[in-house]
């Protein structure tokens, strides 16, 4: 075996050598092609983007080749990436955490932890876990944590024991606490202190219905003080537990529930291959290497923040910071005490930051990447260019999805796109990733033709995306689906797509699809909606919404909505100004509406003109800053279901005025036609 290992570790040598010369020798080459050919080589790389793709392709062969080694050595587990990194770089930051001074509000201690103590400290955890809590190989256990490194040192524990983590949503309470927990066969849960309120509160309901289940209220302060004593006994797993030779690299790594916005959470399983093989391509396609520091105010419970930032990172022998919550007004601030050279988004933050005062710390930052998903175009360049941001690293991901799609996007070209990779890997991607052609009378329905198999879309035609599951039989080898729920599972897989006995994961988002073979992200399935038999758009009319008045409008939502006596939904547009709405003249309002009405008669078709509008002081976000858009869909018109509700609307699509008994009355007996 020995030997063996020699000869894997000689030949991925020669492979790394091998792409190293030829990089050498063509580099001069493109060099001098540019001199040559100027802005034709320019313009050949913006359409192929050939520099990328030489950029990622040794890599992921190299990469590739290696897990596959890994496998066969039943040490897939992300683990051994870590420990490995730990080998190679013990004194590099692995972990820096802002935390808040007691009293003195927007202050901060930085903590920073090198890879040896981050090693050593998990050790001695893992010590306490096996040994005061009994955790043993195969457990599936809870960590319900706010941000901050005692999260990541239990996670950490858990997989250095064989144990499966569970992240809890620190802010679950009740039934759905109690479903996460029987859902995912969870044995006993470690509660941060900062994330304890919610389960006392559920404390009887859990005891009572799942009285198997221990809660280990943690001593914080304790807990830290004999982690951080050299003097504690530690405790390393063997590696034939850890890795027994029946474990598969589909198998979960950890779980991580989804929000939970349209019914009970669902426990999403992490496998071990997009855990490892998965975050290291991510890492390495946002050029993230060893003096990279990311920073996130996401919460470490979504796989955002977990995989694509922890495991990222660390992967690539990097450091995570770590901010406890999001703070728009501490964000830049934070960026800059931790030396961040990324900084991590999702949904609508990077709108928040362009709405907070201007800061020193904005330009005295030392981030030149900002990756995640959600950022608009309408915003893109302006975020950009405030933030002195040169790279935005848009992606497109599900926690429960086998793959990613990213965007490593400078410049002018790909703005706004959640795909944008070379000829040759938008080539390779077209086996696995594909857009699937809608039904024109149901965009929930995916489109079969006479022959019953779906068809690919034209370009710039939605679709929905999907991803190819290469073993139809065993479909869990691709898509591991939810665990505990095989029925939601069953539902993203859709068969004989292209051909018979094909199976596909559906992601139930719509894309678009550019002549350049850019993809865009566009809605989530259900999100869009039908009026007067065209295909709206909600992403496309916010954008428009909000462009029209930035300076007062700071937030829209928009939905469809059932009006009696109409096929199809009407646009409805929530609005939250940068005051609240109470402070505001009637007359204002109008004024507001009527601007907003010019601008969207030349940049929308007038079937998607909002025909309802409400104004509101906040509108509600998920744990991670996405709008729960179902929330807004059962509006009761026209004023509420107490009847306290102001709703305007679009009268002979001429002006917006407000919506009074009478309209309402006139609308439902077809007098005034909508």
């Amino acid at each position: 075996m020995w030997l063996l290992n020699v000869l894997v570790f000689v030949l991925a040598r020669i492979i790394t050598l091998l792409f190293r010369l030829i990089k050498i020798i063509i580099t001069p080459i493109v060099y001098l092609t540019v001199w040559l050919t100027g802005d034709f080589f320019q313009k050949l790389d913006e359409r192929h983007r050939i520099k990328e793709d030489f950029y990622i392709i040794p890599y992921f062969l190299k990469s590739v080749f290696l897990y596959a080694w890994s496998v066969k050595r039943h040490k897939f587990q992300t683990w051994y990436i870590f420990t490995k990194q730990v080998e190679n770089n013990p004194d590099g930051l692995s972990i820096r955490y802002t935390r808040p001074v007691k009293g003195k509000r927007g202050e901060f201690e930085l903590e920073s932890y090198t890879y040896k103590q981050t090693y050593e400290i998990v050790l001695r955890m893992s010590y306490i876990m096996r040994h005061t809590y009994n955790v043993s190989p195969g457990d599936y256990i809870a960590i319900d944590c706010t941000n901050k490194p005692l999260f990541l040192f239990l996670w950490y524990s858990a997989w250095n024991i064989g144990a499966v983590p569970a992240f809890l949503n620190c802010n679950s309470v009740g039934e759905p606490l109690v479903h996460s927990l029987r859902i995912s066969n969870i044995s006993q849960v470690f509660i941060d202190p900062d994330a304890s309120t919610p389960v006392l509160n559920s404390e009887e309901l859990i005891k009572n219905s799942l009285p198997n289940v221990r809660l280990n209220y943690l001593d914080e302060d304790y807990l830290l003080e004999v982690i951080n004593d050299p003097m504690s006994p530690v405790f390393l797993q063997t590696e034939d537990i850890r890795s027994p030779i029946t474990a598969k690299d589909y198998e979960p790594s950890m779980l991580i529930y989804t929000s939970g916005t349209t019914g009970l959470p669902k426990s999403a399983i992490m496998s071990w291959r997009k855990c490892a093989v998965g975050t290291q391509l991510f890492g390495y396609v946002f050029h993230m290497n060893t003096d990279s520091i990311v920073f996130t105010a996401m919460p470490l419970f979504h796989s955002t923040a977990a995989l694509l930032g922890v495991c990222a990172v660390l992967s690539q022998g990097g450091c995570i910071a770590i901010s406890p919550k999001f703070s728009a007004s501490n964000f830049w601030k934070q960026a800059y005490i931790t030396e961040a050279t990324h900084v991590q988004y999702v949904g609508e933050i990077c709108r928040y930051l362009l709405h907070t005062p201007v800061s020193e710390y904005e330009k005295l930052h030392n981030a030149k990447v900002a990756f995640g998903n959600g950022l608009r175009p309408d915003i893109w360049q302006q975020f950009r260019l405030r933030f002195n941001i040169e790279v935005i690293g848009e992606f497109y991901a599900a926690t429960e999805a086998p793959f990613a799609t990213t965007n490593y996007q400078c410049g002018t070209f790909g703005i706004g796109a959640c795909r944008n990779y070379g000829t040759v890997i938008q080539w390779f991607l077209s086996f696995q990733q594909v857009l699937v052609k809608m039904d024109p009378e149901d965009d929930s329905v995916v489109y079969r033709n006479k022959k019953g198999y779906c068809e690919e879309p034209g370009i710039n035609e939605p679709g929905e995306m999907m991803m190819r599951i290469f073993f139809p039989r065993k479909p869990e080898t691709s898509f591991q689906g939810y665990l505990g729920n095989e029925r939601e599972t069953k539902s993203k897989v859709v068969r004989n797509v292209f051909r018979n006995g094909d199976a596909w994961y559906r992601c139930g988002d719509l894309l678009k699809a550019d002549e350049f073979g850019m993809w865009y992200f566009l809605d989530r399935m259900g999100d869009t909606f039908r009026w007067k038999s065209e295909n709206v758009s909600t992403t496309e009319v916010e954008d428009q919404v909000s462009t029209s008045n930035e300076s007062m409008i700071t937030q829209v939502v928009v939905v469809g909505i059932k009006v009696p006596g109409y096929e199809g939904r009407a646009g409805f547009a929530i609005i939250k100004l940068n005051d609240k709405i109470e402070n505001i003249q009637e007359h204002e309002i109008l004024n507001l509406l009527n601007s907003m009405l010019y601008h969207l008669n030349k940049s929308l078709p007038k079937y998607a003109m909002p025909l309802f509008v409400k104004f509101v002081n906040e509108i509600k976000m998920t744990d991670n800053h996405k709008i729960p858009k179902k929330l807004y869909r059962d509006q009761k018109l026209p004023s509420g279901v107490d009847g306290q509700d102001q709703i305007y609307w679009l009268k002979n699509y001429k002006e917006y005025t407000l919506l009074t008994d009478s309209d309402w009355a006139d609308i439902n007996n077809q007098v005034v036609k909508l």
